[in-house]
């Protein structure tokens, strides 16, 4: 497997090893040993989700505050932008972000360690996205930061007709974390 590092600190793609011939193609989406020495995860992964979403839909930035998650994030069908942001006050880039088109075709992963907010737009008419957790979904735990907060400068694709939950919509602003 690929590993590529981005503008922040602990945060890679990762470019899995693909075999495919005129059948199909297999690969293997995650081993301990593997990826631990070569994209240095090294946390347990406790919870696997997958998510279905229409075109336009952006869900995030969404983050646990006491129990943050890592997350390794794939497309399994269809294609998103994913988002990353550094929480961690003591990172050399907390506040800045990282985005990556993660899409079953370049099947692509990302990994989001712990600390960071993490969301994704899906760009086809649909995505499934799957990731796995380092810690469980806890709802009285999370936390959000508004999706297009100007001070962070998220580069969203354009185009899309954005669609939020209630609760990403009245997400507050980086300043408002900062301040908390």
């Amino acid at each position: 497997m690929k590993v590529i590092s981005t503008g922040l600190k602990d945060c890679v793609v990762i470019e899995p090893r693909v075999f495919g011939d005129d059948r199909g193609f297999f690969l293997e989406t995650f081993q301990a040993e593997r990826y631990a020495s070569a994209a240095n995860i090294h946390l347990p992964f406790v919870q696997d989700n997958h998510s279905r979403s229409r075109k336009g839909v952006l869900r995030g930035l969404h983050f646990q505050i006491k129990k943050p998650q890592g997350k390794l994030v794939r497309v399994v069908h269809g294609e998103v932008f994913d988002v990353a942001v550094d929480l961690r006050r003591d990172s050399p880039s907390f506040g800045r972000w990282e985005g990556v088109y993660l899409s079953g075709e370049n099947k692509r992963q990302f990994w989001v360690p712990p600390g960071f907010a993490h969301g994704f737009v899906v760009v086809s008419e649909t995505a499934d996205f799957e990731y796995k957790c380092t810690d469980y979904y806890d709802p009285a735990d999370e936390g959000a930061i508004a999706w297009n907060d100007q001070d962070l400068g998220v580069e969203w694709p354009e185009g899309l007709n954005i669609k939020l939950s209630d609760k990403d919509a009245k997400a507050p602003s980086f300043r408002e974390f900062c301040e908390s």
